[in-house]
């Protein structure tokens, strides 16, 4: 139903390399001119390269839905309608994020843009129950124009999964080595499971990719560690690719990414329940209703060490009840997280828009914001 366009930019092999090496940084806080600049649009100094983008798409054939990733690229969505007479679509997946990285006149300014420029998209999809109550406040998005498809995995090549070990216990985080995913935590609730809740000798594996800027975290972990005699117990596994993923999922008897963030997606969760391990998350974000409909683990109250650390000493103290979980949590994705699961509700939504773009034949609303330095 719906094409993607190429951009030669994009394509471009030093770009690519330049981007899968982690060379070109993303800091909010650097980045305030030039995101507010994007989200003028016509009017911002991105100008040349949107009109570029028009005059490639005027020659294309005419698609019937158009997706945009996120609102950050939102001011393109009344130049798209505009060219190509076609409703548009923007998926919502954690901009919050970037958005509050940014200095305050930025912020703010990049928010009333994005506000502004809501009526001229045709629906908005968001990747959680969770985001689209969230965004629906933050973005001041019409209710009716929201619209939910949780995200999916692919099943097809996840191993059977393994029996827990549980000797030595081991505990495991598989997400970005950064301080929103709660690496952090973990370390201090794991020191307060050896310490303090008499967990015999066991083992805290994490694996993800680590920023260059973040290498001084992951240390701080690690000293952190080293001061309570538990650095033989911790290991940094790298980023996997996803073979070595799921290998290494196969390899834990609990999971706890403890994000002090209010996550919308929580890919990392449903592999780890994919492969058949309980997990552990703070009671905020997408958590609640992911483990609501899996069965695949238990919610703490907050992400606050202690409280995690209670939870994972439940799952030890009672392994059948983890066993039982991680039998479940394996179930549940299959039955409501799969790639296809996605990919329907996706396409149902594209359906629904691109119906009424033909039932009231739409028009688009062209925003042209003022300009400013």
């Amino acid at each position: 139903m719906s094409r993607c366009f190429p951009s030669t930019l994009w394509d471009a092999p030093k770009v690519i390399k330049a981007l899968a090496g982690g060379a070109i940084a993303v800091h909010p806080a650097t980045l305030g001119a030039l995101t507010v600049s994007t989200l003028e649009g016509e009017r911002g100094y991105q100008r040349k390269e949107i009109e570029k983008l028009l005059a490639f798409l005027a020659d294309e054939p005419q698609p019937d839905v158009v997706n945009i990733p996120y609102t950050l690229l939102i001011a393109l969505a009344a130049p798209i309608k505009r060219i190509l007479g076609c409703p548009v679509v923007v998926t919502l997946q954690g901009e919050d994020l970037f958005l509050e990285g940014l200095p305050e006149r930025y912020r703010l300014r990049a928010l009333e843009l994005i506000k502004a420029q809501t009526a001229d998209v045709d629906l908005f999809i968001a990747v959680s129950h969770y985001y689209a109550d969230f965004m629906k406040s933050y973005l001041s998005i019409p209710p009716e124009k929201m619209r939910v498809a949780p995200l999916g995995i692919t099943l097809e090549d996840i191993p059977e999964a393994a029996p827990l070990k549980r000797n030595p216990f081991t505990i495991g985080f598989l997400a970005r080595i950064a301080p929103e995913k709660g690496l952090h935590v973990l370390a201090d609730a794991y020191i307060l499971l050896r310490k303090e809740r008499d967990l015999p000798p066991s083992r805290l594996y994490a694996a993800g990719y680590l920023p260059p800027e973040h290498r001084r975290y992951l240390q701080r972990i690690e000293r952190t560690l080293e001061a309570a005699g538990l650095e033989n117990e911790f290991v940094y596994a790298g980023a996997l690719d996803r073979r070595a993923k799921f290998a290494f999922l196969q390899g834990l008897d609990a999971f706890s990414v403890p994000s002090p963030y209010h996550e919308p997606k929580g890919l990392y969760l449903l592999e780890a329940m994919a492969a058949g391990v309980p997990v552990v998350q703070p009671l905020h974000g997408a958590f609640p209703e992911i483990i609501g409909r899996t069965g695949g683990g238990l919610l703490a109250a907050s992400n606050a060490p202690g409280a995690i650390a209670d939870k994972l000493m439940q799952l030890w103290q009672h392994p059948d009840r983890a066993t039982d979980m991680g039998r479940r949590g394996r179930e549940g994705v299959n039955a409501h997280y799969s790639i296809g699961h996605m990919a329907d509700a996706v396409l149902r939504i594209y359906a629904e828009a691109d119906a009424e773009w033909r039932r009231t034949g739409s028009t688009s609303t062209i925003y042209t914001p003022a300009h400013s330095n």
